[in-house]
């Protein structure tokens, strides 16, 4: 792996993200949006909207950017680009984390511009700072990242790329935390919830909510949410096909 390479590799990313205006617009406005739609489906800033709109800060970078770099993934593979770049010196891990490294920035702005529309427009509390929650953001989006790199390897078009999304996403939403708490599911419910990454950020930000600075249950969950998205970027490293089956 070499960091020079790496980093051509997230500029090339980039570039391409900046031509393509509904990939960008999907990125940066619609988590707005969504939180907007929250915000008048709880009649405004309360308990309830506080708690779910914390929640979903970080759920929705995890689903937006495993959708997207799936299919981006698939996509390179299937018209020949991933052949091509894979006869350079451009190594397998060079491009993972390149992935990684430019959907990661990508993150920091539809977080910013999500944390930013949650606080000062629509009146989001919580007793710990901003700019923990978009920590956490950006760390979500990277692991949402890496599995979507990881899931594509297993699909030959688009649409079954897209089919990955109920499979890997949708049960580490539904057994994060947010809808019933971890304490009162079933106990092989909690054993599944406690091995999913998700749940962890979910309960980092959470602290977030009710505490006002960095606490060890935190530090620990943000750990657990960089270090899977590290595996998950290396089983995509090494499941990584040149083209589509």
């Amino acid at each position: 792996m070499s960091l020079r390479i790496t980093f051509a590799t997230a500029g090339r990313i980039l570039r391409q993200l900046r031509h393509d205006r509904r990939t960008v617009a999907l990125l940066l406005v619609v988590p707005a949006l969504l939180l907007g739609l929250l915000f008048f489906m709880y009649d405004g800033p309360g308990a309830t909207f506080d708690r779910i709109a914390l929640t979903m800060l970080g759920i929705f970078p995890f689903v937006i950017m495993f959708l997207v770099t799936s299919i981006a993934m698939l996509r390179e593979r299937t018209t020949g680009t991933l052949e091509r770049l894979l006869t350079t010196p451009l190594g397998r891990l060079d491009l993972l984390f390149g992935y990684g490294l430019a959907f990661g920035l990508a993150a920091t702005l539809q977080g910013a511009v999500a944390t930013g529309a949650a606080y000062w427009l629509l009146g989001l509390r919580t007793t710990g700072s901003a700019g923990l929650v978009v920590l956490i953001a950006v760390l979500n989006a990277v692991l949402g990242v890496a599995l979507g790199l990881f899931c594509s390897a297993f699909a030959r078009t688009e649409f079954q790329a897209v089919q990955f999304l109920p499979v890997v996403v949708v049960p580490q939403i539904l057994l994060c935390g947010l809808f019933v708490p971890r304490e009162q599911m079933a106990g092989w419910l909690g054993a599944i919830s406690d091995v999913l990454p998700l749940t962890y950020a979910v309960e980092a930000l959470t602290q977030v909510g009710s505490s006002a600075g960095l606490t060890a249950t935190m530090g620990r969950d943000l750990v657990v949410v960089a270090g899977a998205a590290v595996v998950a970027l290396t089983l995509a490293a090494a499941t990584l096909r040149r083209r589509a089956p």
